[in-house]
């Protein structure tokens, strides 16, 4: 693939992929800490501190930084998740620098001023709000909860409101100073660029930047589930919805490919950053549910995450219909792929649409850099570079394997959102 990957003295991993297909570059640095790393007291302070990062520094006041990306026709975003907080514009290659100054200056001098504290304070506090307008995010929060007893993936990452309420500018950046540092960083830079240059453009601005220990990794570790867990939320609107969470295995697990194509076979779904699948009419639960006006439409997410996470799988419930009866007929089909091997044609199918779903997010300069970052944060880059190999590989024996593993009763968180 052309990468290198170099350890800075400071602890700073970077990944630098020349790729000339276009002439541009997109330069990324993650973090590793999101939700997935928080205690009681400050969920959403990642998410909180992702919003700071954006607030200014003594060389770029607020607001500069975004005005010179623009100015030079690129495009600058942030976003947390459950393992990682990662910063990225993309630009012309030749006015990448831009951006490589702008995330080195932040990782050490943002200024979290009280006052804007506050006001993003009121900017988070509204966005839960309008999350909680949204029947599927309160229901996820509902089953998260009950799926993880003891791992922080149990909460969503905006936190909830009562800490929210409460964290102080000094908790904010406390964070900041113990997780934001190189040694807890990846760096990635993908584009049409020497690959040497571009190395030496980050050793220009990150190798300043002081050395610290690495924060202490979470030791967190989810007990077994011993059965079935099931609730029932009840809540304003007019339409009801299913949804119904598996542990699973990481993405480290040779079961972590059996398990995307059985997601393939059942939903449509394809690996992504944010899970879910796209045109899924010939999948499984489609045709079980949707086609057969039980539901309105049915998906699947698989996620890489550091430590074990779900399988989950969501239905809207057409009027009329009851989550009982949609319920009902899921466990069916999953009885079903359990106990049946799928089709060779089935089989290949499914796979082809898995890779299908990871071509696509993985073709510009821009998708390549989030991948590579995104599989070092969980496992390493050779996982991004070998993971349609391993997705080929994948028998019928493999997927019925893993279904009677994960997609068990047993192993089954289930919510209901029923309207009021």
């Amino acid at each position: 693939m052309g990468l290198r990957k170099t350890v800075f003295d400071n602890g700073l991993t970077v990944l630098v992929k020349d790729v000339h297909t276009a002439p541009v570059a997109s330069f990324w640095v993650w973090y590793r800490v999101g939700s997935g790393r928080e205690g009681p007291g400050v969920t959403g302070i990642s998410h909180w501190v992702e919003h700071m990062l954006f607030k200014g520094t003594p060389r770029w006041p607020r607001g500069l930084a975004d005005q010179a990306i623009s100015r030079q026709g690129g495009v600058w975003n942030a976003f947390t998740w459950y393992d990682h907080t990662c910063f990225f514009a993309t630009l012309p290659a030749s006015k990448i620098e831009l951006e490589i100054e702008i995330e080195a200056d932040r990782m050490v001098n943002t200024i979290f001023d009280p006052q804007e504290v506050e006001a993003e304070r009121t900017v988070i506090i509204s966005e839960r709000q309008g999350a909680e307008n949204d029947p599927l995010f309160l229901l996820s929060e509902e089953v998260m909860a009950a799926a993880f007893r003891v791992h922080p993936y149990g909460h969503e990452t905006i936190g909830y409101m009562g800490d929210l309420e409460r964290m102080s500018r000094d908790d904010l950046y406390r964070h900041y100073r113990t997780y934001y540092v190189p040694s807890n960083a990846i760096a990635v830079a993908v584009g049409d660029f020497d690959p040497a240059a571009m190395l030496d453009l980050i050793h220009k601005h990150f190798d300043p930047l002081p050395a610290t220990e690495p924060p202490q990794p979470l030791t967190v570790v989810e007990p077994p589930q011993r059965g079935e867990r099931r609730l029932v939320l009840e809540g304003e609107g007019n339409t009801a919805y299913l949804s119904t969470v598996f542990h699973a295995p990481p993405p480290a697990s040779p079961d972590f490919y059996p398990l995307l194509v059985l997601d393939s076979v059942l939903s449509g779904g394809g690996i992504s950053i944010m899970g879910g699948s796209s045109s899924n009419k010939t999948s499984r639960l489609y045709r079980a549910l949707v086609d057969s006006e039980l539901a309105v439409d049915v998906s699947g997410s698989v996620i890489p995450t550091v430590d074990p996470f779900v399988y989950s799988l969501t239905a809207t419930v057409r009027d009329g219909r009851t989550p009982a009866e949609v319920e009902e007929r899921l466990w069916v089909e999953l009885a079903r792929v359990a106990e049946e091997p799928i089709s060779a044609e089935e089989l290949t199918r499914a796979i082809k649409q898995a890779k299908a779903h990871f071509a696509y997010s993985s073709e510009s300069v821009t998708g390549q850099a989030l991948w590579l970052g995104w599989s070092e944060v969980f496992a390493d880059h050779s996982w991004f570079e070998g993971f349609l190999e391993r997705l080929s590989a994948v028998t019928p024996e493999d997927v019925q394997r893993v279904a009677r593993s994960v997609v068990r009763r047993s192993n089954s968180t289930t919510g209901w959102y029923v309207p009021s």
